[in-house]
């Protein structure tokens, strides 16, 4: 049972329920499945003293999922897509039981969260995959309030239904709102005629031919179709993904059947949005309303208003907004896209028509920011120090062949960054790619140069970014792409403690 919230919040949950790289492109394991090492289960751990505990089990398995007049066979937790939010209190124990009732391994991977190594869930760095019809269980404390999110780290899993919120409660927290909304966005092609597998395997085999993607009416490759209409967007450029997606999502539902968050005018509602997207970029905006951005990540920012916002895959952004009266549409705009619509949602304040699945606020062509232009709250800002040591993390890939490096290697055939206990590590960051690409660390997170924390940076084409992290959880970790097609082709790279 998941432990309630400190404060009895109102929460509108629309439909959130209570190796050598590329073997896989050969045949072999996946660049994040690789074979079993052979690792000990992890220490049971005793809570300490009054430390509350907070215990569940996820069962994944095959599922018929309606996306709102769309029917799909896929993979989920439970029977929903997003699975059960898990809400628990900065400081709690955390006890999760994985049920893997798929029919191929899997892992639960707990994004963003600064937990134990042994609870990480990469196989093959931090413990065995899980066999069908087995079970494993995590054990963690949450040490940061915030929101976050789970899902797999075994091969192109993720562009499944297997994601669910994650929130860590703050007992400290004022919380100056009236509503919550988890707003979960997703770029959908599973059970559409392909699946993601089908996909990675497209990808690799029309870049063996020197292929720049494929047929859009395949539903895989390129996205030709932004590049041609140029639709290229700053500071993104005309090639921000892979795949041609058919559909896109908000809390699992498609724009003919929007989720609905109900509320009165004059109410302020907390939206914590996550992008469990894995190869789509979204400007997210509230027709009808200006946003204060709060928090990234998890961690508070200095609050700044903005029409919109961009957010990449794995990042996370919490908003305030004060409703005004009315039927207003929440649109997540793919960037650089051509196909598949858009993400939609309403916030209902008023009797009114439901808004049309192509509905354009006009905040979308006012003022949109990117995580890395906001300043850290003074409380969340990583302490200014020189670095101890220094690595460099460099970006790199082709279409054909479809291959992505960090350190001008694939993961497996990169040499793993190294750090000793209690060091200040500056990572010099550098996209030296056409494209962005969400750069995700586990176990941890880093500061940009002014101090900001996060554990998930977007970064836009040819940029370079040095990342200060303290080396204060030792284990083994993984830095990647967070767009899942591109980690699966090699974008990955180990942090490792000495």
């Amino acid at each position: 049972m998941t432990r309630p919230s400190r404060r009895q919040l109102i929460i509108a949950g629309l439909g959130l329920g209570a190796s050598a790289t590329l073997a896989a492109c050969s045949g072999g394991a996946s660049a994040t499945s690789r074979p079993a090492a052979g690792f000990a289960l992890p220490e049971p751990v005793a809570p300490t003293p009054g430390q509350p505990v907070v215990s569940t089990r996820l069962t994944a398995a095959p599922v018929t999922l309606d996306l709102g007049g769309r029917t799909v066979q896929t993979w989920a937790y439970g029977d929903t897509a997003p699975g059960p939010t898990l809400r628990a209190t900065a400081g709690d124990l955390l006890r999760v039981t994985l049920d893997n009732q798929l029919p191929a391994d899997t892992t639960v991977h707990w994004h963003g969260v600064r937990l134990r190594p042994q609870a990480d869930g990469v196989p093959g760095l931090t413990q065995d995959p899980v066999g069908t019809g087995k079970s494993f269980l995590y054990e963690f404390t949450a040490p940061d309030p915030g929101t976050y999110f789970f899902h797999p780290h075994v091969g192109t899993q993720l562009d499944r239904g297997l994601y669910a919120p994650l929130i860590i409660d703050d007992p400290a927290e004022p919380g100056d709102y009236d509503l919550e909304w988890v707003v979960v966005l997703d770029d959908w092609i599973d059970g559409t005629g392909t699946t993601p597998e089908e996909v990675l395997e497209q990808l690799v085999a029309d870049g063996a031919s020197g292929i720049a993607g494929m047929d859009h009416g395949a539903m895989a490759g390129m996205d030709h179709g932004s590049m041609s209409a140029g639709r290229g967007e700053a500071p993104w450029g005309t090639d921000t993904g892979d795949v041609s997606y058919p559909h896109y999502l908000i809390n699992g539902k498609l724009p003919t059947d929007p989720p609905v968050l109900q509320g009165r005018p004059g109410q302020r509602v907390r939206l914590r949005v996550i992008s469990a997207a894995s190869d789509t970029i979204f400007a997210v905006a509230l027709a009808g309303h200006r946003m204060t951005l709060t928090h990234t990540d998890g961690w508070p920012v200095r609050p700044v208003q903005t029409d919109a916002f961009y957010i990449g895959m794995g990042e996370r952004y919490d908003t305030v907004v004060t409703l005004a009266k009315g039927v207003f549409p929440l649109v997540a705009r793919p960037v650089g896209r051509s196909t598949g619509g858009q993400g939609l949602a309403v916030v209902r304040t008023a009797a009114g028509a439901l808004p049309g699945a192509d509905t354009a606020p006009k905040e979308l062509k006012g003022r949109i920011l990117t995580g890395s232009q906001l300043e850290p709250d003074d409380a969340a800002r990583l302490p200014a120090k020189g670095p101890d040591v220094t690595a460099a993390l460099t970006l790199g890939g082709t279409m054909a062949p479809y291959l992505w490096t960090i350190n001008g290697a694939p993961y497996g055939q990169n040499e793993p960054l190294r750090v000793a206990p209690g060091q200040r590590l500056r990572l010099n960051a550098s996209n030296m790619t056409m494209m962005p690409h969400p750069l995700h660390l586990h176990g941890h997170t880093f500061a940009l140069p002014n101090g900001l924390r996060k554990d998930t940076l977007l970064m836009a084409p040819m940029e370079s970014v040095a990342l200060d992290l303290d080396a204060d959880n030792p284990g083994d970790w993984m830095i990647h792409c967070h767009n899942t097609y591109h980690a699966e082709a090699g974008m990955m790279i180990d942090l490792r403690y000495t």
